[in-house]
């Protein structure tokens, strides 16, 4: 589980692809040396598992599966290319984005940005069938940031990056026709599927 408050841009460093899986080596400003094999990192928005020690040299490396890679941009990422990292919150740490699981639910792209003095504006356009969990004053999570909604549209939100979010992020530096992972509201899904499955009948023998 993380809170969409991102600790620190990394770089990363390696790809591999071998037998269905991509793995990813990123360099950080993070303690790596604190970081254990099977600890999860949010990396874009995506918990990835550690599959060895983090190391003295300050990177990482992690594994994301097919379906993993599939779902998320992490099929377009190259060596070099920054990505957003946070480590898995611990039971007790204040939460101070939202409840974000690191499991994306789709891609969107960046339509339009506006820049309103120290403020950028972002307008995303968001596949179909996740449009009805994203609503106005409502949280959503992209690549690894938790964000507020700002405006809804047909297909699409917008969202204000204020000067210390375009700080501690990339997310200023985006340009239109840029590919983004989403993660919706966690507790709308869950609402959604108790509604829709029918509540099973108690019976006494």
């Amino acid at each position: 589980m993380f809170t969409g408050l991102v600790e620190d841009v990394g770089e990363i460093v390696g790809l591999k692809d071998h037998a269905g899986l991509r793995e990813i080596t990123v360099r950080s400003a993070l303690p790596a040396t604190e970081l254990r094999a099977g600890d999860s990192v949010s990396v874009q928005g995506v918990c990835l598992t550690l599959i060895a020690d983090g190391q003295p040299d300050g990177t990482f490396r992690v594994q994301a599966v097919t379906e993993t890679v599939r779902r998320s941009t992490l099929a377009k990422v190259r060596s070099g290319d920054p990505v957003h990292l946070e480590r898995a919150l611990k039971l007790g740490d204040r939460l101070g984005g939202h409840l974000v699981q690191g499991h994306v639910d789709g891609r969107g792209r960046v339509r339009r940005v506006e820049r309103v003095g120290s403020e950028s504006i972002l307008d995303i356009g968001i596949p179909a069938h996740l449009r009805r969990y994203v609503v106005e004053k409502g949280s959503i999570c992209v690549d690894g940031v938790s964000l507020t909604v700002a405006r809804t549209g047909r297909d699409w939100f917008q969202i204000y990056i204020v000067p210390a979010t375009a700080k501690a992020t990339c997310l200023a530096r985006y340009r239109p026709g840029q590919e983004v992972n989403l993660e919706v509201d966690l507790v709308a899904k869950y609402v959604e599927s108790l509604l829709r499955v029918p509540r099973p009948t108690s019976t006494v023998d």
